[in-house]
């Protein structure tokens, strides 16, 4: 196989395997639909109607319309909608695309925690981070968690507390005035 340094058409054809379910003579359900009783083949003339759309429903931009099904358990919304918006914007083969839709995962899990306490219910992180099935079966990759943790928030708290820092130094300046 040639490794080709641009971007050149190819002829779906010349795939093997490209579209081998678009023959309805070629469909390997064939003899389950006959037996069934099942009596439509597949037919691109005949497509299922389109789900509607009721609510923001983001979509790739390789496809000019949204796909017949799709699920809509919660609309993008917040922080983390505003990140998946712009991450739509770009081909799903850039990273433009997915990183930020990683950080949006990050942002909605966080928005749902605040949620959750601007609501009185305080979440138990312990529980739905998986800690008791890390404790029973990966207890080194449970400490090593702990502890990475415990020196990040040590390491947060020194860094602006000012503890590190030496108080009685004096600027330039002040030494300047207290010489005189």
């Amino acid at each position: 196989m040639k490794d080709n340094a641009i971007n050149t058409p190819i002829d779906p054809k010349q795939i093997k395997g490209w579209g081998i379910d678009a023959d309805p003579k070629n469909d390997p359900t064939y003899p389950m639909r006959h037996r069934m009783n099942v009596g439509e083949d597949p037919d691109s003339k005949h497509r299922p109607t389109l789900q509607h759309v009721d609510e923001e429903v983001l979509k790739s931009i390789e496809r000019p319309n949204v796909s017949a099904v799709f699920g809509t358990p919660e609309p993008p919304r917040g922080l983390s909608g505003l990140i998946r918006r712009q991450a739509y914007k770009y081909s799903e083969n850039q990273y433009k695309h997915w990183l930020p839709m990683i950080l949006a995962d990050r942002v909605d899990m966080i928005e749902g925690v605040l949620d959750d306490l601007a609501h009185g219910h305080v979440p138990n992180i312990f529980a739905e981070r998986g800690a008791k099935m890390d404790w029973k079966y990966n207890r080194s990759g449970f400490f090593t968690r702990l502890a990475t943790i415990s020196l990040l928030t040590a390491g947060t708290i020194v860094l602006f507390s000012g503890k590190g820092k030496n108080k009685n130094k004096r600027s330039k300046k002040q030494r300047r005035y207290q010489d005189l």
